[in-house]
């Protein structure tokens, strides 16, 4: 992301973030998905069935507090919180599908973005989630017939990114557009899941 940033010429405007734990409830589960760039994850997950609300933010690291310009040093992923009703969808349909929307193969990065800050991840919240994430992550590794290096680990503080990542996908659809297409994510997904690529994500 931070290449294509640099053509483009965004500013970001950097403010402190919060550091907030998840917590489910009778009506509302969170899951904390950990997929590259934190754009496309949102945008990606604001578009499943029973999805209330997502956020962008850090995770994962050893810092308190990350912002956009520190939290690759604080060795924090991007990540996406996501708070949905189980009503609708399962926290084991999102894995599924979360898988299907990253390259879980890939331990560098993903797509055009690399290091370790956006390497992929599902941050549990609980022994129920961690048991659903590994035999999501074990059906992915059988269906592509490779080894998923995603890390599935406990869920420690999420710390919300900068107003200006939320939703950037809506508030600046065009540059998003341009990134996401130049990055080759959803191509790149194409060749690796084939018809499976983004299951069940409407409008892609």
């Amino acid at each position: 992301m931070r290449h294509y940033l640099g053509i483009l010429g965004l500013v970001f405007i950097i403010t402190t973030g919060t550091g907030i734990s998840a917590a489910n409830s009778a009506d509302r589960e969170v899951a904390i998905f950990a997929g590259g760039c934190f754009w496309c994850v949102e945008s990606d997950f604001d578009h499943v069935r029973g999805v209330v609300s997502t956020i962008s933010g850090y995770t994962g690291g050893n810092t308190q507090n990350p912002t956009y310009r520190n939290h690759s040093a604080g060795r924090h992923r991007e990540a996406v919180k996501i708070t949905f009703d189980p009503g609708r969808v399962t926290y084991r349909e999102l894995t599924r599908i979360f898988f299907r929307s990253i390259n879980p193969v890939d331990g560098g990065g993903q797509f055009c973005d690399r290091g370790h800050s956006y390497t992929t991840a599902i941050y549990a919240l609980d022994g129920d989630q961690l048991a659903q994430a590994r035999e999501a992550a074990a059906e992915a590794s059988k269906t592509l017939g490779k080894r998923v290096v995603t890390a599935i680990i406990s869920a420690g503080p999420f710390w919300p990114a900068e107003d200006y990542h939320q939703n950037y996908y809506k508030k600046n659809a065009v540059r998003y557009g341009l990134y996401r297409r130049g990055c080759r994510r959803d191509a790149a997904l194409r060749q690796l899941w084939g018809r499976e690529a983004l299951s069940g994500i409407a409008g892609h």
